[in-house]
């Protein structure tokens, strides 16, 4: 395993993580989550990322159990989580990056995983209606209490991101220091345009989730959903249009037969080409099974086989440019 630095900051990450988006405690209770993380663990990974709404609340709780029952020195793994959506349907407690409801929020996560503080926080989304100079106080506050690390976003527009570490720097406060966009062969766009500026001006990190579009890139959605997978869970059918699409599963095909060209699954190929791009400081992968996980984390093996040839590969089958260096 290889670590990167996390943008410009001084903590280094795994390049490839784990977290639990789905997966805890909708398909894997404690136990399945203890061999999975010591899976990841064992391979190098240092780095769990998890949110407040997963579950509702309920994935930070197990990751919090396995992580007692695991025992690990707390110095040697990074644990994230986020805030937006809420638990509760209340006024000021969904949807909402307001002042009361994050540091009530950093509150009741760290209860749920039974930690003293986190690594990393993230605003989970943008609040249209919340000042962003609110919200920028109020993750340096958490910060300076040691409540967490480091903060950053998650799917935030680029004029958003800079707008934050500007009222930061301006009262020389934490600023922002990572994005966690989705990023895979389908959705690139998070890691093109405007958004090059800060990660390469300001030295934003990034801990990109989804790199296998939900599992269309590992390909088992070739023939349909199966019955023991996140497209035929109950409040995931949002997920199916996308998963059952022909156009991206002929794409998927393709993949498929580069993969096997340069000796890989088609996951690893895909988790690989994440990796090639220097702006990603991370890869955050899912598993719910622990074979999956060791598979996973083969993809590390890969990067190096994607060679300037083999990008234009899949350039001409996804459409895009790509450059070997990523820029």
């Amino acid at each position: 395993m290889k670590y990167r630095y996390l943008g410009r900051t001084g903590i280094q990450v795994s390049e490839l993580s784990f977290g639990s988006w789905v997966t805890f405690h909708n398909q894997a209770g404690v136990k399945s989550a203890v061999e999975m993380m010591a899976a990841a663990y064992d391979a190098g990974v240092n780095f769990f990322d998890n949110a407040e709404v997963y579950a509702g609340g309920k994935s930070e709780s197990v990751m919090g159990e396995a992580l007692k029952e695991l025992k690990w020195r707390r110095g040697s793994y990074l644990v994230s989580t986020k805030f937006y959506w809420g638990l509760h349907d209340g006024v000021n407690e969904k949807n909402t990056l307001n002042r009361k409801r994050l540091i009530e929020g950093i509150d009741d996560s760290l209860k749920r995983f039974q930690l003293d503080y986190v690594d990393l926080i993230y605003c989970h989304r943008p609040d249209q209606t919340t000042p962003i100079e609110e919200t920028v106080w109020a993750m340096h506050n958490i910060v300076e209490w040691g409540k967490a690390m480091y903060w950053g976003t998650s799917e935030w527009s680029a004029s958003e991101i800079i707008e934050a570490i500007q009222i930061a720097e301006r009262h020389h406060l934490h600023k922002p220091v990572v994005e966690q966009p989705q990023y895979n062969l389908f959705e690139q766009g998070r890691m093109q345009g405007d958004y090059v500026r800060f990660y390469k001006e300001y030295g934003y990190g990034s801990t990109i989730w989804s790199p296998l579009a939900s599992g269309l890139l590992t390909g088992k959605y070739n023939n349909g959903i199966p019955s023991d997978s996140r497209g035929a869970l109950k409040g995931y059918e949002w997920l199916k249009n996308s998963l059952t699409n022909e156009q991206k599963l002929a794409k998927v095909a393709e993949l498929d037969l580069i993969a096997k060209e340069i000796g890989c699954t088609l996951s690893q190929l895909a988790l690989a080409w994440c990796l090639k791009n220097p702006f990603v400081s991370t890869v955050i992968t899912g598993a719910s099974r622990v074979e999956q996980v060791h598979e996973n984390m083969k993809a590390a093996n890969v990067v190096d086989r994607i060679t300037l040839e083999v990008l234009e590969k899949i350039d001409a089958v996804f459409g895009v440019k790509t450059e070997e260096d990523g820029d």
